[in-house]
């Protein structure tokens, strides 16, 4: 009798497959979170091959800081219209006019909490009852805690002692008016799963990605990205480096390293000899030890 096997990155894909279904299995209105960044347009991509030839069977939806690298935004619109899919837009700046949040204050001011009441509101206002998110565990501890289904309170708080079993792949995504959960199909990847798989796949991304020349001060042991939003302290000065961006998000916050990976194939090599976790120049989780799980317990992705 003859044997199949498969690979890892078969195998994770599998996985994730799976999960991707059980959602659209067990929940009536899920969503995909995306922001743009590689890991929501892994998911993305395994979404379509979940349901192939069918379309993608739910909406995306974007948390818009009105803080976004303008190249983030282009590649949404563009994948949104080649996908030919529906998306949902939750405003942060819609939220700081409505006064549901106050914007901060000062050097590192970022908007990038204020994303929870955003988050909260627009998945009330569209009936959501399942976000499925890029999460993995690898990248930061609070994130290594949770499951692949994550359930939120009516609250849309998250407890991270009051989860369920998920034995024998089987999950469980009952839950009481007003409840919700998010979905992690790639819990279990690492970053250079990720880059492999994006390699494999020949998945477009964001150019952001790649070695570029980009104007950046230093701050926070980090090459921040010049623009509008940011205020320089005095001491501070603009210079010019070949960086890329191995995580992105609010531009006042997402911190470059420098490189020369202007290719999949040098951001490979380059992961591979990293060890710095991807959300080390990431200036929202160096407030404190427990930023990411204290925002988290909050709402946050």
């Amino acid at each position: 009798m003859s044997k199949y096997y498969l690979n890892y990155l078969d195998e994770l894909e599998s996985e994730a497959i799976f999960i991707l279904r059980e959602v659209w299995a067990q929940f009536e209105n899920p969503v995909i979170l995306f922001s743009g960044g590689k890991d929501s347009i892994v998911v993305t991509h395994l979404a379509k091959k979940a349901f192939y030839p069918s379309k993608i069977p739910f909406p995306l939806m974007h948390v818009d800081t009105g803080h976004n690298f303008p190249e983030t935004i282009k590649f949404r619109d563009d994948l949104i219209e080649n996908l030919g899919a529906k998306l949902i837009v939750g405003s942060v700046q819609e939220s700081i006019d409505k006064g549901r949040v106050a914007e901060e204050k000062g050097k590192n001011a970022t908007r990038n909490a204020l994303q929870i009441t955003t988050l909260l509101d627009a998945i009330e206002e569209n009936k959501v009852d399942c976000a499925i998110g890029g999460g993995r565990r690898d990248e930061e501890k609070a994130r290594a805690k949770e499951r692949f289904f994550s359930h939120r309170n009516d609250f849309g708080e998250w407890d991270p002692k009051n989860q369920r079993p998920e034995l024998w792949n089987l999950l469980n995504g009952k839950h009481f008016e007003g409840e919700h959960f998010r979905a992690f199909p790639i819990s279990n990847w690492t970053e250079m799963d990720v880059w492999n798989y994006i390699k494999r796949e020949n998945i477009s991304i964001p150019s952001l990605y790649f070695a570029h020349e980009r104007e950046v001060v230093f701050r926070n042991n980090s090459w921040i990205p010049v623009s509008e939003y940011l205020n320089l302290e005095e001491g501070e000065k603009i210079e010019k480096k070949k960086i890329r961006f191995r995580t992105l998000g609010d531009i006042t916050i997402t911190g470059g390293i420098e490189s020369d990976a202007d290719s999949l194939e040098k951001i490979v090599e380059e992961v591979s000899a990293m060890r710095k976790t991807e959300r080390g120049d990431r200036s929202d989780d160096k407030r404190s030890e427990t930023a990411m799980e204290d925002r988290k317990r909050q709402g946050y992705f």
